[in-house]
């Protein structure tokens, strides 16, 4: 028996062991000469073999050259492998940087835009006739505009008009479908145009002026709306840049000074400002094609809603100020800008902060969304130029679907730093009950006020004032004798907010057509000032003072009609229409959970007790709302949606052992009473309801019977089939770039047969929730086989958050059995997104199964 080793003494080692090695060294070293010999050997052998077998040594060569090159090409493909996986996980940022150092077209930037060839063709086609449309338009419209707008451009006239040969191009087209109603169509062209314009005019005699040459690049958005059902299909077209374009302006004759460096840029932005005020958001630029559509309504729709940004704090800025000839690098002082179209905002400046906090609320109105983006630039404020500290944008199309975003935001086309920013989506209600005004100087309401015209305007402000005496002219007009009607604007305002309207000259009853928005604090107290001025000496034309309490009690919180002037001509009126909307945050509705199995039991058991016939009608409207709040209807379990009354056989329980093996994800609240009158149900006669397919305006009787209920059974053959059903080879996989969700349906075999030639077999495709004709998904028919290659792609326009939380609905059908009155599922499987890496892909056989029918092997 050994004796025990005291605390701090050395274990003991044995004689022939020197040097202290313990048994355990002794025991790796011998196990490492062990695996050192067993490679010797490995290695070895083969030159062994050689020899033994009288072979020469050019084996042996052949041998290691051939080994070198396996290896090489596996390391190489390992790196092909390594490098695609992390395209495949930064996509999005790799485009980015590649496309920055090529010259490439905008289309090429998302895939989601098409580059549309045939677009171009037509316009270089019928670029000549729009040529002849613009000299049309230049002389018998702007020509005069000119003239009467200064007394100095009297004798200004076009004399040469040639709008070259080169039409502008389309260098990409995006189509919005899924993220609009059903009555409306948005395309966004990305226009490039380096037009050969000579247009060349007299301002007078001796003044030449001309333009020989211009580039324009920016978004156009054209609005299909509304869908109509007869010719021309759609009721009016309406056009605007989203973003104020890019615009460049080779000059001649004597505007030729202004191609100078100080002064292209403010001639190239006073053009711009003009393009702004005529198509530039709010800005539109109205076609209507039928006369029950209004140019006013399609002019100035109501904005989509407000979003609300709170900019919190940053971290990891880059340091920008230096010290000692810049040998010693400080810190910097940061803020940030935001942009939303032609509206802008500043942070206050954090003096020597790289993670400052401001704790600051914007507000910004939105007129269209998905389209209109939140642009945040930080800078470095420096007594010369500022410096830049990063940028990022977000599509205010984003934060509407999601209604509220608290997120951290990375920096771009900077080496570090990172902005925390809080945004909240408002929408525009008009209930009253809705108002909060709150303290905290954040706005509980918007206006919107829609400036028509005036009318019977006076001259000047002597016209009304006390010195009209005696129906006599005033002393000042009867020794100048002006004749002249005012050139006249309109000035809105709201406590510290102001807006001016354009001017209009020359006229008593000008016609100003503009659109303007007021954040509102509180309805009760503040009053919109409305004052028409006259354009060169301020004076006031008239006033007006609309407290905006009136609007709550107005029908749908809106006036609209003329108002009179006060402190004007006795018949001087103004024509507008206030609109008033209470700002609401609405909260996406939190998921209901699928309840246990026992408690299904519990609830299935206490539908089945008989008690007095006195059904409930179930409320249907609640069920839509959920539909579009994307709350996903499978859900909703069918014991808690429907009420059954005492009269309907205990039949639910058979309902329920069928949610084991394919969940009732279709069900709804709505209940047909033919339903709840039937007899005794068998898996042939389950009844399956739609709510979409049902109650929707926009469903169509194919889609009533792709969604088919217990009314069309299982044809005999498939009831008595007692084996499988078939499988589906399927591939899902997310494109982060394009930020949609990948269907490949590639193959299916063994499918059920429906004849002796096979079945006539297509694939349909739902992304639950949603269930409507426009979400559906079908392939192409394949004909008389069990074994159908499909190898079709389908697309869904899903974040990569929501995509995880959706099902996918997959149906193998029979094109034949419609003609039946038969079901024609063959096949079905529920898939869940949440148990699927979506990033990496997957690609698998999902077998086939039916509600109901139990498979056997």
């Amino acid at each position: 028996m050994s004796a025990p080793v005291t605390q701090g003494q050395e274990p003991s080692t044995s004689a022939g062991n020197p040097q202290g090695l313990s048994v355990n060294d002794v025991n790796q070293m011998a196990m490492e000469f062990m695996m050192f010999m067993l490679k010797a050997i490995v290695l070895c052998y083969p030159v062994f073999l050689t020899g033994s077998l009288g072979l020469s040594i050019s084996w042996i060569l052949l041998s290691m050259l051939m080994w070198t090159m396996w290896k090489n090409n596996r390391r190489w493909k390992d790196q092909r492998i390594d490098t695609a996986i992390d395209f495949l996980e930064n996509e999005k940022d790799v485009i980015s940087t590649e496309l920055k150092a090529m010259n490439m077209p905008a289309w090429i930037d998302f895939a989601d835009v098409e580059k549309a060839a045939w677009i171009n063709k037509i316009l270089q086609q019928a670029w000549p006739f729009f040529g002849m449309y613009m000299e049309k338009l230049l002389i018998e419209n702007i020509q005069p505009t000119v003239r009467s707008s200064s007394s100095h451009l009297k004798t200004f006239t076009f004399t040469k008009v040639h709008m070259g040969q080169k039409a502008p191009t389309i260098t990409g087209v995006r189509v919005y479908t899924h993220e609009l109603e059903t009555r409306e169509v948005i395309l966004d062209l990305n226009i490039v145009y380096d037009a050969d314009v000579d247009i060349d005019a007299d301002v007078k005699p001796a003044i030449k002026v001309g333009v020989k040459g211009l580039q324009l690049q920016g978004m156009l958005r054209v609005i299909l709306e509304p869908l109509i059902g007869q010719a021309p299909l759609v009721g009016g077209v309406t056009m605007f840049f989203i973003r104020r374009p890019a615009l460049q302006i080779n000059w001649t004759g004597m505007t030729n000074l202004l191609d100078g460096p100080g002064l292209s840029h403010m001639s190239e932005s006073a053009i711009i400002d003009i393009i702004d005020s005529l198509m530039v958001l709010p800005n539109r630029m109205c076609i209507p094609l039928i006369d029950q559509v209004k140019v006013d309504q399609m002019k100035f729709p109501p904005p989509r809603g407000v979003v609300r940004v709170h900019v919190l704090e940053a971290d990891k800025l880059v340091p920008k100020d230096t010290h000692m000839m810049g040998l010693v690098k400080g810190k910097s002082d940061p803020y940030t800008v935001l942009r939303v179209g032609n509206k802008q905002f500043k942070t206050k400046t954090i003096k020597a902060n790289l993670e400052p906090h401001w704790n600051e609320v914007f507000e910004f109105v939105i007129h269209e969304a998905p389209g209109q983006e939140l642009e945040v630039e930080l800078y470095d404020e420096d007594t010369d130029a500022d410096d830049f500290l990063g940028r990022f944008s977000l599509d205010c199309g984003d934060v509407r679907k999601d209604r509220e975003i608290i997120k951290w935001y990375t920096l771009q086309d900077i080496e570090s730093g990172r902005i925390h920013m809080k945004l909240q989506w408002f929408s525009l209600l008009t209930n009253p009950e809705l108002l909060n005004e709150t303290n905290d100087g954040l706005a509980c309401a918007m206006l919107a006020v829609y400036l028509n015209s005036a009318s019977n305007l006076p001259k000047e402000q002597h016209e009304f004032t006390h010195n009209e005496k005696h129906g006599k002219q005033p002393k000042v007009a009867r020794l100048t004798r002006k004749t002249n009607d005012p050139n006249s604007y309109v000035e809105f305002s709201i406590n510290q907010q102001s807006q001016k309207s354009k001017i209009v000259y020359a006229t008593k009853d000008p016609t100003y057509d503009e659109c303007f928005t007021f954040f509102v604090h509180s309805v009760k107290n503040q009053v919109l000032n409305v004052e028409v001025k006259e354009h060169e000496k301020k004076s006031s034309l008239g006033k007006l003072s609309l407290p905006l309490v009136r609007l709550l009690s107005a029908s749908d919180m809106t006036m609209d009609h003329r108002f009179q002037l006060e402190r004007s001509g006795a018949n001087s009126q103004i024509k507008m229409k206030a609109v008033l909307r209470i700002l609401t945050l609405e909260k996406r509705e939190p998921k209901v959970v699928t309840p246990p199995a026992q408690d299904k039991a519990k609830v299935s058991s206490s539908q089945s007790r008989p008690e007095p016939p006195t059904p409930v009608p179930v409320p249907v409207q609640p069920v839509q709302s959920n539909l579009k709040e994307k709350v996903p209807v499978s859900s909703v379990p069918l014991s808690r949606t429907q009420t059954v009354p005492a009269h309907m056989p205990s039949t639910v329980s058979s309902s329920n052992e069928l949610q084991a093996e394919y969940p009732p994800y279709r069900r709804s609240t709505f209940v047909g009473t033919e339903a709840l009158h039937s007899g005794p149900s068998t898996p042939s006669q389950m009844r399956r309801y739609d709510s979409q397919s049902l109650l929707s305006e926009n469903s169509i009787a194919s889609s009533r019977f792709d969604l088919t209920d217990t009314s069309l059974p299982y044809p005999e053959a498939i009831l008595n089939h007692q084996g499988s059903f078939g499988q589906i080879h399927i591939t899902l996989r997310y494109a982060t770039l394009r930020k949609r969700l990948i269907v490949l349906v590639s193959s299916c075999k063994d499918l059920f047969s429906c004849s002796e030639n096979g079945s006539d077999t297509y694939v349909r495709i739902y992304l639950l929730p949603d269930l409507t004709w426009k979400h559906r998904k079908r392939t192409t028919v394949k004909k008389k086989t069990v074994n159908p290659v499909f190898s079709e792609m389908f697309e869904f326009a899903v974040s990569p958050e929501e995509a995880k939380t959706r099902k996918l609905d997959v149906a193998v059908k029979n094109n034949k059995m419609l003609h039946k009155r038969e079901r024609k599922e063959i096949g079905m499987v529920l898939i869940d997104m949440s148990e699927i890496d979506l990033f990496k892909g997957s690609t698998e056989w999902y077998e086939l199964s039916l509600p109901g029918l139990k498979k056997t092997n």
